[in-house]
């Protein structure tokens, strides 16, 4: 149903197991016209050094017929900054950002829900990657008005209800009703780890159902979509894959 997906970890965060070969080939079993390839940011744990990111330009820009976005999952730290340097994110096309307990503990209310809306007000992210983790909880709100007002999507993340962050439903139920009132984006990730899951949303997608989400502002909806909202952003028209896609029809 959804041919676009902008979250997934290589094994260049040592705690994934696939290649980029690997979501390639997965990639085109499932008719995946356009990836992310999003490993953690450089403070996280076992993430990869900070060359991994500015050298994602040798990746070529289509391979069988799959567009390839060269992207971060971003760790957000105290005061709303990320550990995507200008250096890294000028290499970059897609920035995602979220809390991750080995960089940024988790704290209360108040402190989680300003340093989401100071992230996203800086100009310099597009996705907040699973808001409904029950560690971060955040004003819902405040927050989804923030997004809206900053064009950021947040994101219903599929691993959060098959086995991370368990009991994130609740939150993300709140959280997809709020952007469906507000005229907000959502997008859909999978955060694989591995190339097995690689385009599977079944377990949010109930969700959007059952809210009645419009499909004109899921993200992942086409990959047409993902580019303009990525040159709204300021990025560069991205040729070969608008001829890549055009030659696929």
């Amino acid at each position: 149903m959804y041919n676009v997906d902008l979250h997934m970890h290589t094994v260049a965060s040592t705690h994934a197991y696939s290649t980029v070969h690997d979501y390639i080939a997965a990639a085109t079993r499932k008719n995946l016209k356009l990836i992310a390839i999003t490993d953690h940011g450089p403070e996280m744990v076992d993430a990869p050094h900070a060359f991994h990111f500015s050298n994602m330009r040798i990746l070529p820009r289509v391979v069988d017929g799959v567009g390839i976005l060269r992207g971060i999952e971003a760790n957000i730290k105290a005061g709303g900054e990320t550990d995507c340097s200008e250096k890294m994110r000028a290499a970059l096309d897609l920035v995602i950002a979220g809390f991750h307990k080995q960089v940024f503990a988790p704290a209360d209310i108040v402190t989680h829900t300003d340093a989401l809306i100071a992230v996203m007000t800086s100009g310099k992210v597009h996705i907040i990657s699973h808001p409904g983790n029950p560690e971060y909880p955040i004003d819902i709100p405040a927050v989804v008005e923030a997004a809206k007002a900053c064009n950021v999507a947040l994101e219903v993340n599929n691993a959060s209800f098959v086995h991370s962050r368990r009991g994130s439903e609740g939150n993300c139920r709140k959280i997809v009703a709020a952007v469906r009132d507000s005229g907000g984006l959502i997008s859909l990730g999978t955060d694989s780890h591995s190339a097995f899951t690689l385009g599977d949303f079944s377990a949010c997608l109930p969700l959007l159902q059952q809210a009645d989400f419009p499909a004109d502002r899921i993200l992942n909806a086409s990959p047409w979509r993902v580019l303009a909202f990525l040159e709204r952003h300021g990025g560069e028209r991205i040729e070969e894959i608008y001829a890549a896609l055009n030659a696929a029809g």
